[in-house]
């Protein structure tokens, strides 16, 4: 059988296929600032072995996309496999075991790197498994395309979207599939049917200086800041409401899958902080204060503070309705005007808004009952001997632009590696579950454009 096939060359060639996810992750492509065509060149060279078409399409300073297809017919069903080739900078070394960019094999169990999680392994797997189908020479009637994106960890405008409206708005897609590590330790592999959105603003508040042995002089900045934050709360007052696309209940009900019974999901639940929160957070509009700045020195009265908000929108939730949210929340609830208004003079009292980051949420909302989705968790339990199950990304992704623009609605994530382990010192994948993906990618990939 071809899926005997499949899983026999991947089991022959794991050492190939763990040097070449190596060799990725030992490419620098810290985003800040990119350098994402140090990937790209990588990917291509390793196709090209294989005879697979692929294009890359640079922009800026050494950054790039890639678009690979499986063969020339696109008039069948077509897959789409997204991965992103940036990662995040690694931050202090001193904090890190191994070398960052090392990647590292700790007992032929662990591969150690920036990247290994988030999101590399997936990006390696997806490139491997379009490898596999073409080195096997497996007749089938549609295509795998494989685009492999710069700047998802700054917002994918350059990346995702950029390769939506002008590459890949050339073809139909039927189902898209994101790399993204979708493990939930101590839970098995999940497949993510949406994912929040996010919303990044940075407060400045405008007072007056003055010495500090008279105060009342002036305007203090940072008292202005700390009744903003005081009033943070009350955001959601002003913004519409909107219901999260499933009810706690309905999450406890999706998780409990992946157990023998509901009764041992309640028990595990109520031993894991971890679970408890990703529930939260999947059904509320959430607000953190993240950066603040303020004064200039211990005697002076600062008339500027800066802050840092980040706000984790659900699924429909729309950015401006929270920045104007925001705006009316300073206005109507502390009287300060809005420092970025035409009304309002540079030296005035006042609040600036300057929006950093935006994306939007997005849901498949007819995942039930879906042949396709079913056949691809049957596939991830048959490799991983585990029930998986269905949820949503509690953090934002490149998935966003691929369903909320009605490219391909049946856009879902899965992918090795464990959501703890991204971002943070000394990040690592399992090579297991590194391979397992490959299997997965692979099979569905053949079962879907057979």
């Amino acid at each position: 059988m071809t899926e005997d096939l499949i899983v026999n060359e991947i089991e022959k060639n794991k050492e190939v296929y763990i040097n070449f996810l190596r060799e990725l992750i030992q490419t620098d492509s810290y985003n800040p600032p990119g350098n994402e065509k140090n990937v790209a060149i990588k990917i291509q060279d390793y196709l090209n072995s294989s005879g697979i078409k692929s294009e890359i399409f640079p922009f800026g300073e050494n950054r790039a996309n890639l678009i690979a297809y499986l063969n020339d017919n696109f008039h069948g069903k077509n897959l789409l496999y997204n991965g992103h080739m940036d990662v995040v900078p690694p931050g202090s070394e001193e904090e890190w075991k191994y070398s960052p960019l090392s990647a590292f094999v700790k007992k032929n169990k662990y591969l150690f790197g920036r990247g290994a999680t988030d999101m590399k392994s997936g990006l390696a797997a997806m490139v491997i498994a379009l490898k596999i189908l073409k080195d096997l020479n497996i007749n089938v009637s549609g295509n795998l395309i494989l685009n492999a994106v710069a700047d998802e960890e700054t917002g994918g405008n350059f990346g995702t979207k950029w390769c939506l409206e002008n590459k890949l708005t050339h073809f139909k897609i039927d189902f898209t599939v994101i790399g993204e590590p979708t493990g939930l330790d101590p839970l098995p592999k999940s497949i993510m049917l949406g994912e929040k959105g996010r919303v990044v603003v940075k407060l400045v508040t405008h007072g007056i200086s003055t010495h500090a042995s008279w105060p009342f002089m002036g305007k203090n900045a940072i008292y202005m800041m700390s009744e903003i934050i005081e009033k943070l709360e009350k955001l959601g007052e002003y913004i519409p409401s909107i219901k999260p696309p499933f009810s706690i209940n309905q999450l406890k009900k999706l998780l409990s899958n992946a157990f023998p019974n509901e009764e041992v999901f309640e028990k595990i639940l109520a031993e894991q902080p971890m679970l408890q929160s990703i529930l939260k957070a999947l059904t509320n509009f959430t607000i953190s204060l993240t950066v603040i700045h303020g004064g200039i020195k211990d005697n002076v009265i600062p008339d500027k503070c800066e802050a840092f908000i980040d706000m984790r929108l659900l699924p429909g939730q729309k950015v401006e309705s929270i920045i104007n949210g925001l705006k009316r929340l300073i206005k109507e609830d502390l009287g300060y005007e809005i420092a970025n208004d035409s009304k309002t003079k540079s030296n005035d009292i006042s609040v600036g808004i300057e929006l950093i980051q935006q994306s939007e949420g997005s849901f498949w909302k007819d995942w039930e009952n879906d042949a396709t989705l079913e056949a691809l968790k049957n596939i991830i339990e048959e490799i991983y001997k585990k029930k998986s199950f269905y949820l949503i990304y509690p953090a934002s992704q490149d998935a966003q632009f691929i369903r909320n623009g009605g490219y391909c609605p049946a856009t879902i994530s899965f992918g090795p590696g464990s959501g703890s382990s991204a971002h943070a010192a000394n990040e690592f994948v399992e090579i297991k579950d590194f391979l397992n993906s490959i299997k997965v990618y692979a099979l569905f990939a053949y079962k879907f454009i057979k």
